[in-house]
Formats: structure tokens, C-alpha cells, sequence
């Protein structure tokens, strides 16, 4: 039995550990356990702490996988104003900027060069060791409270190492978004008909303003901290604060240095105008700051920027090039993107043939001909963009590119939803590029896990016509399987008996694939990984979710309007319904396998779900009602018996309530009521 002293030692252990293994793993990039190790390590956390809510604090590593939902961001004042730099993009405005330096202070100069990063800027302020809030520049002299999303970002500690830190501090820095990372949340935003980002600044910036801070979480994003404002900084520059701060556990860049010419300088700037092409992040070019905070002091600011600091900007990379043509391509879910295909010209040290046009409107924008010089940039762009036209290279004949009218693969005419950016195929169950993509989805390590298939496997056995929707896969033979080949010309691909066996075997594991990852692999129209885990655990069943209808689709959690009408469509189409029977039919999970319900308890009586919680998820309260038998609502009325508030709770529902005399009660009374004490989880 563990006493009390045991669970606390335990969980002070398991934190301790996991900030440790935290900062390895996200600053130092440096893992020294497994992610297997790791995963079980935050579990036992999150079990002791939902079973012990009485030992959570806000600095706890599971306070950073999001959750808290906010209404709208409060404003907060800064301490210290937060200014923009002053920026210049030549070596002799960097030189005057030098002159001005040297003739204000009549004494040597330091310099520091970092890496001007191209994100978001935020100011943390620390008190005790512990994060206290976090604040966006605004308009630099007050922004917006963004703490609950900027927990989230795994390099940023909720609590310092060591003990020699001042007792209240800010800290600025920069948040980013890696460009692997950029290009997995612009790939889902395509394929979901949505206007993707123009780069991971734009990104990063979005991801700062959204309301749940679960999805911000989803986002990865990243953060370099390279500023300790205020008068009363226990160092004498500004290198020796950094590396102070790298100690307390901040991500401060290994790329600055100090440099005591201008000369120096400009060498810095010249290697990573050449080197910035290799980093995983986007930069813009180079700060130089003044070393001394002394000097920094004698210098002073500007109404708009400090005198001592300075940002070269590089002039973003553009080469021009002829257009050959644009085709298009068609995505899983119908989604049209068009790709311009140009002659190949070097730009950022890589050849470039082709460049994202992203969506009809774009390619309206450009005002793009056929055979047209187009010139490319690759400055703070991941995928090549076409910029501009040399309309002065444009012959007069030229004809304008016109987004196609019908699917390039299966000659469906396009269809587009009002609203979104994107044209899509409506014929998903006869345009093999969708049906294959939909088959890649379904076998892929988040849904169906089936390690053994791959795009080039379902591929052959898509042309074979051996599969045509998921459930077909599991009426295949060892015998079919082994007689298929591919003539590749110099070469034939065959199936192996040994590869044959890891398929058939991979296939009848995902049998044992939960229902939530079974919901995802299906691929409905905006249904990702998190939308089909809620719809799953609210719905329970494959049935219930099939004969639900508009107002009860869209009273579950993360369903708006435009899912549930992706999901009344799919499960419209017979060939669907019949493609579920058959998957039941082979043994694939359909339902939640828990107890619907562990009483009746609540039996009759409904809820309205409010705010943020201290022991529970709000999705997890909401799946404790429906344990309980109780049913929840998405709004208040005369059909509300509760209205369970949080922290954080609209004034509006409670205002409703007070006028229906709707009891509104506490997460306490709430677990009171269905007999969970203090010590259950």
C-alpha cells in the first residue's frame, strides 16, 4: 500500500526525471532513453497526479500537453517596453550604425552576433523559479497573455534547473516552427481543402493566437530565448547572460559569438547568408548587440528601438525561369493542388523543377501564362514559390493558365465548397488516385498500422485489381499475392513468401486496432487522428455515429458544421455502409470496447459542460457523464438539469442558466455526485 510519503517522493521523482529527459531531448538534442521509456514515465505522472490531484502543480511536465481552452487572450502590460530592432540590409549602413556606436561611448566595442530567427516574439517572465505567464510584443508596450499555449512548447521549462537565477525575471525569445514540421501542418491543411501557410513565421504566428491550447500542443513548435531585459541583471554582458540562462535550462542558440571588429562581424553575416540553407528553421539574417549591459545602458533606445542593437536582413534568394507547364495533382480526399513544372535553375544551393501554385486563387493572383519567365524565391519558404512574372518576357500571344474544370484522372467535373480555397474530385470512390491514397491512409502507422504494405505495395495491388476499398484487403490470399509482378522494364517486382507472410500477418493484427484509430483510418473528409478519437468516445459506436444526424453530430466535441456534413455524406453512400459491414463482418472493431456505462446514476439527466478543470479533461468529464448514464448538451436550455462550470467559463451560459434557474455546480459537486472521492482517478 503506498502512504502518502511514497506517492509524493514518487511523483517528485517522476517529474524531476522527465524534465531532465525534457530538456535532453528538446534543447539539448541530446536523448539519453528511448521515446517507449519516456511515454511510460509521463503515464505513471499523469496516473499519480489524476489519482492524487491534491500533489499538481502548474509546473508539472504533464501541464504541458495542453487542454486549457481559452475564451479570448488578456492584456497584459509590459514591464519593459518591446521594441522592434532597427534593421539594415547593407555593410555600409552597418558600418554607420558602428561609427554611432563608437562616437556615443568614445570607448572599444563587443559585439555579439546571433541568428535573427523568423518567428514570434514573446517576453516569459519567471518568478521563483517557476513560469508565471508569457506575453507576445503587441504593440510593445502591452500584448497578449498567451501562457497556456506557450506551456506547451517542450523546450520552454516550467521550472528552472539549478538555484542561482534572480527571484523574478523576464526572458524574451523567439517562437518557431521547425520547416519539417511546417511542411506536416501544411500537408494536412491541404488535403483538408485549407489555405496553407505562407511560411513557418505565419505558422508559428497562428498557432500563437489559437484558443485551445490542445491544438497548439499539436503543433510542435519550438523556442530560442536570446534576451535578459532590466537594470538589475546580475552579469556584465549580454554573452554572460545567455550562457547563464542555458544553465537554468532556456534553448539559447549554439550559433553566436562575440566579435570585436566590424570586420568579424561581416564574416559572420557572409557564412550564414551561405550556411542558413542547412539549418532546420528559418532565419532572416543576423543581429549584432552590443556586449556590454553598461554600454548598452549609455546607448539607450529610440521611442521605437534600442541604439545598441542592430538586424542585418538577408535579401530573400529569386531566380528566374521559364514555365514549361502546371499540372495537377489529385489527393486522398479529392483535393486539387497545382504544381508548376519550370525549367531547372539553382537557387539556395538545390536545383529547382517544380513549385507549390497551392490553390486556384493563388494561381489567379499570379495572373500566370503559359510559357512565362516566373521568378522563384526560396526565402523563408520551404516548398519554392513563383513570387512575380517578367511580364517584359511574356509573349503576346500567350494564353492565361486555367485551373482545370475536371479531375485530370477520372474526368469528374470539380466541385467547390463555398468558403474554402480548394477544388476538389467528388467522385472518391472511383478516381484511383483517391482510392489509393485513401488505402495508404488506412494501412499507415496512426490508423491500421499495417507495417508490411506501403505506397508502392497497395499501389500493385490497386493495378492487380486485388483491392479497391479497405475491407478488400482482408479477403486476400497468400496464392494472390505471390502471383502478382510488376515489369519495371529492367527489372520485375515480385512478392517473396517471407514479405507475403508479414503481410497477411500485419492484416489480421489490425483486427485488434481500438475503434478510435479504426474511425480515423476510414478517411472521411476532415475527420484527423483527434476529431475521430472524441467522435469515437462520444458516440461509442460505428452505428450511432452513422444514424446521427446534423444537431447530434455537431453537439459532440470538435464537430462543427462542416464535419458533420463530411460525416452525413460519407455514411450516405451505400458502397460505404457496405464497406463497414464487411469490415465487421471480417472482425474489425466497430464499437468502444468499455462498459457504456459504470451506473445509472445519471440516468435522465443532462449536462452542459463548461470551462477548465483541475482533476479531469473536460473531454474526460464529459465521458464520466455518459459513464454514468447522463447525456451531454452543447448549449444551455429549458432541457439543461446541470450546467457544470469550470475555471475560465463563458458569462453568457452562466447568464443563461441564472435566467432558467438552471443549478450550475462545480467539478467537485459534479464527482461528489457519481462517487468519486479525492483519492480516485
Amino acid at each position: 500500500m503506498e502512504t502518502n510519503q511514497s506517492v509524493i517522493e514518487r511523483i517528485q521523482r517522476l517529474r524531476e526525471e522527465i524534465r531532465r529527459h525534457n530538456h535532453a531531448y528538446y534543447v539539448l538534442a541530446r536523448p539519453v532513453i528511448s521515446d517507449l521509456v519516456f511515454d511510460r514515465m509521463m503515464e505513471e505522472l499523469v496516473r499519480l497526479e489524476k489519482a492524487h490531484p491534491e500533489y499538481l502543480t502548474p509546473d508539472s511536465p504533464t501541464q504541458q500537453v495542453g487542454g486549457e481552452v481559452t475564451k479570448e487572450f488578456k492584456q497584459v502590460d509590459h514591464r519593459y517596453p518591446m521594441l522592434s530592432l532597427g534593421n539594415t540590409y547593407s555593410p555600409e549602413e552597418l558600418q554607420d550604425f558602428d561609427s554611432r556606436v563608437r562616437k556615443t561611448i568614445g570607448q572599444e566595442v563587443e559585439y555579439v552576433c546571433e541568428l535573427k530567427f523568423d518567428g514570434i516574439a514573446i517576453g516569459l517572465t519567471y518568478v521563483n523559479g517557476q513560469l508565471a505567464y508569457a506575453v507576445t510584443r503587441g504593440d510593445g508596450t502591452r500584448g497578449d497573455d498567451i501562457t497556456a499555449n506557450v506551456k506547451t512548447i517542450r523546450s520552454i521549462p516550467l521550472r528552472l534547473f539549478g538555484g542561482n537565477f534572480p527571484e523574478e525575471f523576464e526572458i524574451r525569445g523567439e517562437v518557431i516552427l521547425t520547416r519539417k514540421q511546417f511542411e506536416l501542418i501544411n500537408a494536412d491543411r491541404e488535403e483538408a481543402g485549407e489555405m496553407p501557410f505562407a511560411n513557418p513565421r505565419n505558422a508559428a504566428a497562428g498557432s500563437m493566437k489559437l484558443l485551445d491550447s490542445a491544438e497548439v500542443a499539436r503543433r510542435k513548435l519550438d523556442c530560442y530565448l536570446y534576451y535578459l531585459p532590466g537594470e538589475d541583471i546580475p552579469f556584465q554582458t549580454h554573452y554572460e547572460s545567455l550562457a547563464a540562462a542555458r544553465k537554468w535550462g532556456f534553448k539559447v542558440s549554439e550559433h553566436l559569438v562575440k566579435c570585436s571588429s566590424l570586420e568579424e562581424v561581416m564574416e559572420f553575416i557572409n557564412d550564414w547568408d551561405k550556411g542558413r540553407e542547412t539549418l532546420p528553421y528559418d532565419i532572416d539574417g543576423v543581429v549584432i548587440k552590443v556586449n556590454s549591459l553598461q554600454q548598452q545602458q549609455q546607448l539607450g533606445f529610440t521611442a521605437k528601438s534600442p541604439r545598441w542593437a542592430i538586424a542585418y536582413k538577408y535579401k530573400a534568394k529569386q531566380a528566374a525561369t521559364l514555365l514549361r507547364s502546371v499540372s495537377f495533382q489529385v489527393g486522398r480526399t479529392g483535393i486539387v493542388t497545382p504544381v508548376a513544372n519550370l525549367e531547372p535553375v539553382e537557387l539556395a544551393g538545390t536545383i529547382v523543377k517544380r513549385a507549390s501554385l497551392h490553390n486556384a486563387d493563388i494561381m489567379e493572383e499570379l495572373d500566370l501564362h503559359h510559357d512565362d519567365v516566373v521568378l522563384v524565391e526560396k526565402g523563408g519558404e520551404i516548398i519554392p514559390k513563383i513570387v512575380g512574372i517578367d511580364l517584359n518576357a511574356r509573349k503576346p500571344d500567350s494564353r492565361p493558365v486555367a485551373f482545370i474544370r475536371y479531375c485530370p484522372d477520372c474526368g469528374t467535373a470539380l466541385i467547390r465548397t463555398s468558403g474554402e480555397a480548394g477544388w476538389f474530385c467528388p467522385n472518391d470512390t472511383g478516381c484511383p488516385p483517391q482510392i489509393k491514397g485513401r488505402l495508404e491512409h488506412y494501412i499507415s502507422r496512426k490508423a491500421m498500422n499495417i507495417e508490411s504494405l506501403g505506397e508502392g505495395r497497395i499501389g500493385m495491388l490497386y493495378d492487380h485489381h486485388l483491392i479497391n476499398n479497405p475491407a478488400d484487403l482482408y479477403d486476400l490470399t497468400g496464392e494472390q499475392l505471390l502471383s502478382i509482378e510488376k515489369d519495371y522494364g529492367d527489372r520485375v517486382v515480385r512478392f517473396r513468401e517471407k514479405s507475403v507472410e508479414k503481410i497477411l500477418q500485419g492484416i489480421q493484427s489490425s483486427l485488434s486496432v481500438p475503434f478510435e484509430r479504426v474511425l480515423f483510418a476510414l478517411g472521411i473528409r476532415y475527420v484527423g487522428e483527434t476529431v475521430a478519437k472524441k467522435t469515437a468516445r462520444h458516440f461509442l459506436t460505428i452505428d450511432n455515429i452513422m444514424n446521427a444526424g446534423m444537431e447530434e453530430l455537431t453537439r459532440a466535441e470538435e464537430i462543427g458544421e462542416k464535419i458533420a456534413v463530411s460525416i452525413i455524406a460519407f455514411f450516405s453512400k451505400p458502397e460505404n455502409r457496405e464497406m463497414i459491414e464487411r469490415l465487421r463482418n471480417k472482425g474489425i472493431i466497430m464499437q468502444i470496447q468499455e462498459p457504456q456505462y459504470k451506473s445509472g446514476i445519471l440516468q435522465g439527466k443532462s449536462f452542459v459542460v463548461s470551462g477548465v478543470f483541475t482533476r479531469f479533461s473536460r473531454e474526460e468529464i464529459k465521458n464520466l457523464i455518459e459513464a454514468h448514464g447522463g447525456k451531454n448538451l452543447s448549449s444551455v436550455s429549458s432541457r439543461t438539469d446541470y450546467l457544470l462550470a469550470g475555471e475560465n467559463m463563458g458569462p453568457e451560459k452562466r447568464k443563461k442558466a441564472g435566467e432558467l434557474k438552471i443549478p450550475v455546480i462545480s467539478e467537485q459537486t459534479f464527482l461528489d455526485m457519481i462517487g468519486i472521492s479525492g483519492s480516485e482517478g
